[in-house]
């Protein structure tokens, strides 16, 4: 097949999917995920300025995090039993109050320990909407014998390319937001777009599909199987690269001079990582999940280690546009593998598990980047002081050397399922 003709494809295949959802579901999904993006860099550029802390903005921010990564499983245990329409209205509501509560206390130059609390109680409330997305994207393409995996999987790779595109937007309007007037307007503006849009979404005719059962129990544990525990590892270590990504390039831009390009600047790793997203869905099905996560993890640590020899903003822009590549593609096959292996009854609090350890894995990178950073700003090697970006960027080479690991261990058990399948 000719690029062009599957390109055409391609089209075709999306414009089929987005006629069973309709274009609304499409926008106020894609908006109603970007305020987690936003909330994220927003806390680390306002508690950082704030305090002159790196250390501080990444412990708030990575806070924030955490707490998501804990309520977004039990909000998505509640969502396969009373379905996702009241839990998401009430996420939204709560977590929008809480972000402007964070806000007012950053302005009252409150210590920073206290911001982190703040932070913590807006992120346990913030909701995954991507995440409830593909859910509901499962039950808009089955029928009696169950979903169709071509156009889910093209589903899966949309919502995948819609993430990226959400960290890409995120962190760029929270830049541009500082860079005009500062980052208080822009963490109060991810504030309404969630009470706005997330509620819009719990709202959404599509919410009827995922209406929950009560005959579940909200057990976690017994929900997941070896190889989604293995996803959720490698999920965590993708979090890890975002996290110190982002700190390493607040660094960066602080050390140029240039506080408000950081936001701009880790939009630019999203870039590419959309354009791979959304293109992935062209991938056919005898290319298996196996080799795909053998291969995704490698080029993601091979596109990484420049980051270790960038010293300029200019190169730094190049380097993230490039890396982006790498990053969907492992993303999307993961979310993949574990709905093949997850019971349908229990994906809610699976996927939102999947979701919430790429959000740990973000506060882990953030924090551990963040001290690294406040160490290299005064650690000298030869008598030269060696910077605090490089050392944050060691971070993320680190959490892509880990992936790979984990990818060769997950592509046995995946030959192994499917020698027991078969």
């Amino acid at each position: 097949m000719s690029a062009r003709a599957q390109a055409r494809s391609l089209a075709a295949a999306y414009r089929d999917l987005f006629a069973l959802s309709g274009w609304v579901f499409i926008v106020v999904a894609f908006i109603g995920r970007v305020p987690l993006a936003m909330a994220q860099m927003g806390t680390l550029l306002m508690v950082t300025a704030a305090t002159d802390s790196y250390t501080a903005g990444g412990t708030c921010a990575g806070a924030l995090a955490v707490a998501n990564a804990i309520g977004s499983p039990i909000a998505g245990g509640l969502t396969d039993r009373i379905g996702q329409k009241p839990v998401v209205i009430v996420q939204s509501i709560v977590s929008g109050l809480g972000l402007l509560a964070l806000v007012f206390l950053t302005n009252a130059s409150l210590s920073w320990p206290i911001l982190a609390l703040a932070a913590a109680a807006a992120g346990f409330f913030l909701p995954q909407i991507g995440t409830l997305a593909r859910i509901r994207w499962r039950e808009l393409v089955s029928d009696e014998s169950g979903p169709n995996r071509e156009r889910l999987n093209t589903a899966f790779s949309w919502e995948g390319a819609g993430d990226e595109a959400s960290f890409v937007l995120g962190p760029a309007t929270v830049g541009i937001l500082t860079a005009i007037i500062n980052a208080q307007f822009a963490v109060t503006t991810a504030a309404v777009l969630v009470i706005v849009f997330g509620t819009w979404f719990g709202l959404h005719p599509t919410s009827r599909l995922v209406a929950g059962s009560r005959t579940h129990a909200l057990r976690i544990g017994s929900a997941i199987t070896t190889i989604a525990a293995l996803m959720m590892a490698s999920q965590f270590l993708v979090g890890t690269m975002f996290g110190s990504v982002q700190t390493g390039t607040t660094v960066l831009a602080r050390a140029a001079g240039q506080d408000g390009m950081a936001g701009l600047l880790h939009g630019v790793l999203g870039i590419g990582s959309v354009v791979a997203g959304i293109t992935i869905a062209a991938i056919p099905a005898t290319y298996t999940f196996d080799r795909r996560v053998r291969v995704f993890s490698i080029s993601l640590l091979v596109l990484s280690i420049p980051l270790l020899f960038v010293h300029s903003l200019g190169w730094l822009t190049l380097v993230l546009a490039i890396m982006g590549f790498g990053i969907a593609p492992l993303m999307i096959t993961n979310f993949s593998v574990v709905e093949t292996v997850t019971p349908p009854t229990r994906l809610g609090v699976v996927m939102t598990m999947l979701a919430s350890v790429t959000g740990l894995g973000y506060a882990v990178g953030s924090s551990t980047a963040g001290r690294l950073a406040d160490w290299g700003r005064t650690a000298t090697i030869n008598g030269e002081v060696i910077g605090g970006y490089t050392p944050a960027y060691a971070v993320t080479v680190t959490g892509a050397l880990l992936a790979v690991i984990v990818a060769h261990i997950v592509a046995a058990q995946l030959v192994r399922r499917r020698s027991e399948l078969s």
